[in-house]
């Protein structure tokens, strides 16, 4: 394993800086990385480090998310209103509508089978979104109108929405049944993920200041390891708890990481952000590398043409979703097709559930992990390369 971690780190930086060398973002290199030395190519990945790759994944997940919380302001976010709840679902609606109407002329496949590739491609990757949002509000680009704490919101919850989804219509395409109560879990994993994050926050913040006044005092580097620990447990409790109720154990360590940025001393925040900046450059590597390698380049060879057109059509009809999302808001030309751009990006979902229907046994798994592949290759530099591009040239310097 310690073999597989050296390569991950010195392989994957040092790809990183050649494509960003070449003036494109550090991820490319990175997914390149995981491709080249994943099981599908080269195969130097220790067989152990690929079996707990979801879970690294999601603790690399988790530091972006703490640091973009602590860099969130909330009041920021309630500028924008009724557009950042409208962008947790109607852009992926609007995707999912796109592979129905139109995957079973363009590949051939069933309308269910359609469905349940429509839920696996409508994720937004907030692993390529979240940081790029991050880095706006620290350069106060967009920050007057909200715009990166729009699009980071929006691109939290979206995933919620999609995976549920996913799991309704596969259970559809197996044959299974499929209640309405199953759709009820979306907004009630939203506020239950909220509501729990935000109390543990609250009681966190009076902790940290009780032991400060007590004067005992907590070194930031301890308070770390504690936001990381409870962030750890948050996905825990989503685990053990989805048999009864829906809770999001990520939107749970936004809300805890946004009270704490409300509720600490501007200081505290301050310098606890910067940790989780600097805990990020190791944690951006072994997530991209690793959703690299778990990328089977062999399914994109047969996919084909086809399959690359359905999922440019799929994102012309996300972005019209995104654009009636942003209708009723102040922002101007600009900074809507901003937000179209940013809305562009997957990766993360799209790895962690193409291989999914496959393993079902469906008899569409292999065409939709085929254009889960591609489609990652295509949007997530697309994606990146567009915000990366773009942000200075289409949002305001606050």
């Amino acid at each position: 394993m310690l073999t597989s971690l050296a390569f991950i780190f010195l392989i994957g930086l040092a790809m990183a800086s050649i494509t960003q060398a070449l003036k494109l973002p550090r991820i490319i290199g990175m997914l390149l990385t995981g491709i080249l030395l994943g099981p599908y190519l080269l195969n130097l990945l220790d067989p152990t480090i690929l079996a707990v790759s979801s879970e690294l994944r999601q603790m690399a997940l988790i530091i972006i998310l703490l640091k973009a919380g602590l860099s969130l302001n909330i009041a920021d976010l309630r500028k924008v209103g009724q557009p950042a709840v409208m962008m947790a679902f109607v852009p992926a609606s609007f995707e999912i509508i796109a592979y129905i109407l139109f995957a079973p002329m363009i590949l051939h496949i069933s309308i269910v089978e359609a469905a349940v590739m429509g839920a696996v491609l409508a994720a937004v990757s907030p692993a390529v979104v979240v940081p790029r949002m991050v880095h706006l509000m620290e350069t106060s680009y967009g920050t007057k109108k909200g715009i990166p704490q729009l699009i980071m919101a929006g691109a939290s919850c979206d995933d919620i929405f999609v995976i549920v989804l996913f799991s309704t219509f596969s259970s559809m395409a197996q044959g299974g049944a499929v209640h309405i109560t199953d759709f009820f879990s979306i907004p009630i994993s939203i506020l239950l993920g909220v509501l729990f994050g935000g109390i543990v926050g609250y009681l966190l913040s009076l902790f940290f200041e009780s032991a400060y006044r007590r004067k005992h005092y907590i070194r930031n580097s301890t308070k770390i390891i504690i936001i990381l620990g409870i962030s750890f447990f948050f996905i825990a409790v989503e685990s053990w708890m989805k048999n009864i109720v829906s809770i999001s154990g990520l939107l749970a360590v936004v809300a805890m990481a946004c009270v704490l940025n409300r509720k600490c001393p501007s200081v505290v925040s301050k310098r606890l952000s910067e940790k989780f900046g600097k805990l990020w450059i190791a944690a951006e590597v072994v997530l991209f590398v690793l959703v690299g390698a778990a990328v089977d380049i062999r399914y994109t060879l047969n996919a084909g043409l086809a399959a690359v057109l359905m999922i440019f059509i799929a994102l012309i009809v996300r972005s019209i979703g995104v654009s009636i999302c942003m209708l009723r808001s102040p922002l101007n030309k600009k900074e809507r097709l901003f937000c179209i751009i940013a809305y562009l990006p997957k990766a993360t979902v799209q790895a962690a559930i193409g291989s999914v229907p496959l393993a079902m046994g469906l008899s569409c798994g292999s065409i939709v992990l085929s254009v889960a592949v591609l489609g990652i290759l295509i949007t997530a530099p697309l994606g990146a390369i567009g915000i990366d591009s773009t942000y200075k040239k289409l949002l305001e310097k606050g």
